[in-house]
């Protein structure tokens, strides 16, 4: 019989597998040694990075002094909109939410922005927008310290 197969030169095409299915060079063990490496920086670097995403995350949730919540919105006629709006801050911060009203093709026919002064933490309030068209939905842009 005939064998088919072919026998490469060595060390022509990089590395080949050796019976364990690691990489090996000519004396088996300097190429598993590099990839032993590889595979550890690899996962450091992996885990650096998710501790990274994870600093940035908590950064900046923490560091907004001022977040508020659009509890529910109310058109009261075609030129206003009553906006229940909830807010927490710091006692000692001063800070300011901009709302919005949109009409039913989507272009904004009404934007103010309510102050909320320093003194209480928790601020409850229903705001009165108003508005140059008939508005069909109300909406909390963001909120900041002043």
């Amino acid at each position: 019989m005939v064998d088919l197969r072919q026998q490469v030169p060595e060390g022509r095409y990089g590395r080949t597998a050796g019976r364990s299915g690691r990489a090996t060079g000519r004396d088996g063990s300097a190429e598993a040694r590099t990839d032993r490496r590889l595979k550890i920086t690899g996962g450091v670097l992996g885990v650096l990075l998710l501790a990274l995403v994870g600093w940035i995350g908590v950064s900046y949730v923490s560091g907004q002094d001022v977040s508020g919540e659009l509890i529910k919105w109310k058109v009261v006629s075609d030129s206003a909109v009553e906006v229940h709006l909830e807010v927490r801050k710091d006692a000692g911060v001063e800070g300011v939410c901009t709302l919005r009203t949109r009409a039913e093709n989507g272009s904004e026919v009404g934007r103010k922005d309510a102050e909320f002064p320093t003194g209480t933490s928790r601020v409850d309030k229903v705001i009165t927008v108003r508005t140059t068209a008939r508005a069909t939905s109300a909406e909390l842009v963001g909120c900041q310290t002043r």
